[in-house]
């Protein structure tokens, strides 16, 4: 993938009135070896990874923030949000563009897979394990052609009061 963004056709969001079998569509990526999945409607943009400027007093997995076109947004390390370790920003690695709630963000990733049309009901839960708070960010888990991915809530994945933090990081970096 060239550093150009690669736009993502924008689609009416998913009626989740529809029914539990209703498709929906997704965007898989994978980090550290392991597949993720997101909602295809918050994706706005996937683009290669550009550098950001850091900002003092963030949390570790707050990588800075990045310019896109006139509006500073934060890109966040999913793999150091997930605890298990850095990501290596480098060119090769993509960053993906999302909205949450009224905000938008950045998400560093090693690399998108696919776009994904799964069922409701082929979603499975979460096994019952030792949860910790990383666990509160997992949607379910999909089994496609022989490899599990999992599904991250991305509401669930940035609390509100860490919206409230993106919307004074982006007013800090403005001023």
């Amino acid at each position: 993938m060239t550093e150009a963004a690669l736009a993502v056709p924008r689609q009416k969001s998913v009626d989740r009135s529809l029914g539990a079998d209703a498709a929906h569509q997704f965007i898989s990526f994978s980090i550290g070896g392991e597949e993720y999945a997101i909602d295809i409607t918050a994706v706005r943009e996937i683009r290669g990874w550009s550098g950001t400027t850091a900002l003092p007093n963030q949390p570790d997995y707050v990588l800075g923030v990045m310019n896109l076109r006139g509006t500073i947004i934060p890109v966040y390390d999913l793999k150091l949000r997930f605890g298990t370790g850095a990501t290596e920003a480098a060119k090769s690695k993509i960053v993906i563009i999302v909205a949450i709630r009224e905000r938008t963000v950045g998400l560093l990733v090693d690399a998108v897979s696919d776009i994904l049309t799964i069922e409701t009901s082929e979603i499975r839960p979460v096994p019952e394990m030792d949860r910790g708070a990383v666990a509160e960010f997992l949607s379910g888990i999909v089994s496609v052609e022989g490899t599990m991915v999992v599904v991250l809530s991305l509401e669930h994945l940035f609390q509100r009061d860490e919206v409230e933090q993106l919307r004074e990081m982006e007013d800090a970096a403005i001023q």
